[in-house]
């Protein structure tokens, strides 16, 4: 679920475990970008599910995916993801031009292609952090179709179980000036205190006027949902085990955590947006979305 092989289990690249999940993103956002009402365009998903070997033969277009819009992956489970690049997106673009931040993080950046598709006002430094593997495939692929970033773009090679921290700085990451953060799709592979870690380093290196935006997972019980359709069907059409790559442990209160230091937080369902959007999942019985949460997060008092 995460556009991010950070984590990923058995390999350092995009081939399997967790990595297999960016390329399921890079999928969703493809078929969706072929949507006649599409959410978000990324020209370049398709060229990563492509390029990679596991993924060679997935669908990248609504009328090669088997079962349409009634399959629960390539119909609802990947219109949930272009949702989510379509309201993460505006958070982005809306910190930038209305907010002046310039300094942009993307943390477990896998096959985010933001600083290559979005139109990024002048002066803005996009910083990607992710595994040597995972950024060296992505610059494979960008190559190979000649793209070019829309704003200055700093890829650091990092785990973020390491001193990510000191690699951003290292790259010329500035904390006197605000930051626009991006968690997308990572935390719930994360033990809590990996999450707890991030956040507390997140807050640390964000200057006032920053702002943040991640996804959590907030159910009791992640094993509830095991017989879910989008479980089921991830597994058996991909062979991708969700459950089997999610942290089980109970999950921090991380917005409550930001509220304390400083920050005002607002926490959403996708619903949420789906509705405000009038495209993308609805609730439904045996819902493995009835936990995901969308955080968002700015910080306007002193340091």
């Amino acid at each position: 679920m995460a556009d991010t092989a950070s984590l990923s289990t058995g390999t350092d690249g995009v081939e399997g475990g967790v990595g297999l999940t960016a390329l399921l993103v890079a999928a969703a956002r493809a078929i969706e970008t072929h949507r006649p009402d599409s959410l978000a365009q990324d020209v370049y998903a398709e060229h990563f599910v492509r390029g990679a070997e596991a993924s060679a033969h997935w669908p990248v277009r609504p009328d090669q995916a088997p079962g349409g819009d009634a399959s629960p992956l390539w119909g609802r489970f990947a219109r949930y993801f272009g949702l989510r690049t379509r309201v993460l997106d505006d958070f982005l673009l809306r910190s930038v031009r209305t907010a002046g931040a310039r300094q942009v993080v993307l943390l477990g950046a896998g096959l985010d292609a933001r600083a290559f598709r979005l139109d990024w006002p002048s002066g803005c430094v996009i910083f990607e952090i992710d595994r040597e593997a995972v950024l060296a495939f992505k610059h494979k692929v960008l190559d190979s179709v000649s793209a070019e970033p829309g704003a200055t773009r700093v890829p650091i090679g990092a785990d973020l179980r390491d001193d990510w921290a000191g690699a951003l700085t290292s790259a010329g990451f500035d904390t006197t000036i605000p930051t626009v953060w991006l968690v997308e799709g990572l935390l719930f592979y994360l033990p809590p205190a990996a999450e707890t870690a991030l956040i507390d380093t997140v807050d640390r290196l964000s200057a006032p006027g920053s702002a943040l935006a991640y996804e959590v997972k907030l159910e009791k019980d992640l094993t509830e949902y095991r017989d879910s359709p989008l479980y089921t069907s991830t597994r058996r059409e991909l062979g991708i085990d969700l459950l089997g790559l999610f942290s089980r442990e109970p999950r921090p209160d991380s917005a409550a955590r930001l509220t304390d230091r400083g920050w005002t937080a607002s926490v959403h369902t996708p619903f949420d947006f789906t509705r405000r959007l009038g495209r993308g999942p609805l609730p439904e019985e045996n819902d493995a979305l009835a936990g995901n949460r969308w955080v968002f997060a700015d910080r306007t008092g002193a340091a």
